[in-house]
């Protein structure tokens, strides 16, 4: 028998040859997306990492039918220096914010704006702001997959409540897209002259895709302690957020990170009472140094 291939002029030869090239090229691309991928931090040292970071807030709060409303706006440059890095890849980072333009604006007071790189003293209740510019805020000894070994403040900073740049945990085994991993936290939350509580939350991290090197992970956040009192659950509210990261694979960092929030809590302060937080931040990094 004649082989069908041996029948065919050399054109449709040539096509044919083409067709069954194109029909197993779509199972060698989705047999190469199935394969398992290791997220790993990896930081040499004397990195210098500088991060832009975008942050606004609008808290609107309602009492008696007036309503009031306050919105913040800052604008920063924060840089991650690595100071040392373990045969391990534990690295210790160092945390210090470079310059910084902060905006108020209330409903009743106006807005009110600073910025560092300016000459004019900072406003009432900034004081404090210029002295902890280009200075160690934070050290931390960080592992490859995210944990934070050691934390020491080296000057008053409250944590962010959305966490840092650098540290987002890592699943610790290969993960192939759609892959989950949580993180449980607990926060304490607490009402001025009120009660306080400590508050069990899970992050829930997930691998949604990879394109050209880049791992893009979405995030949110469920409380797992019953909350039975909105004083504290108004209190709570910034700590609760959804959000997008980009992980670059080869590099070994996060490279930008976008969250969000937008929630309401209703008689905090009698049964009139409501307050609405949305907050929004992107942190992306500018360029390694």
């Amino acid at each position: 028998m004649i082989p069908v291939h041996a029948r065919l002029p050399p054109l449709a030869t040539r096509f044919l040859v083409a067709a069954c090239l194109a029909a197993c090229l779509p199972c060698s691309l989705g047999q190469a997306a199935e394969e398992p991928v290791t997220l790993r931090y990896r930081f040499e040292p004397a990195d210098r990492i500088a991060t832009q970071v975008a942050h606004r807030a609008l808290t609107e709060t309602t009492m008696n039918g007036t309503t009031q409303s306050v919105e913040t706006m800052t604008d920063s440059t924060k840089t991650w220096t690595v100071i040392d890095v373990a045969a391990d890849g534990r690295a210790t980072l160092e945390h210090s914010v470079d310059d910084v333009t902060m905006t108020s604006r209330t409903s009743d007071r106006g807005e009110i704006r600073w910025t560092s790189s300016g000459t004019d003293e900072p406003p009432p209740g900034y004081e404090l702001v210029r002295h902890s510019l280009g200075v160690p805020l934070v050290r931390m000894v960080v592992a490859t997959d995210g944990r934070v070994i050691d934390r020491r403040e080296l000057r008053p900073c409250p944590p962010a409540a959305t966490g840092d740049l650098v540290v987002v945990p890592l699943p610790e085994e290969p993960v192939r897209v759609g892959a989950e991993w949580t993180v449980p936290q607990e926060v304490v939350v607490e009402v001025p002259n009120g009660p306080r509580k400590a508050v069990r939350t899970r992050l829930r991290y997930r691998l949604d895709s990879i394109k050209d090197g880049i791992a893009t992970i979405s995030v949110d956040t469920t409380v797992l302690t019953p909350i039975d009192d909105p004083r504290l659950e108004a209190r709570l509210l910034e700590r609760i957020w959804d959000g997008e990261i980009r992980f670059d694979i080869a590099q070994g960092r996060v490279v930008s990170r976008r969250t969000g929030i937008d929630r309401r809590v209703v008689g905090f302060g009698g049964p009139q009472s409501s307050v609405r937080y949305k907050a929004s931040l992107e942190e992306t990094v500018a360029s390694p140094r």
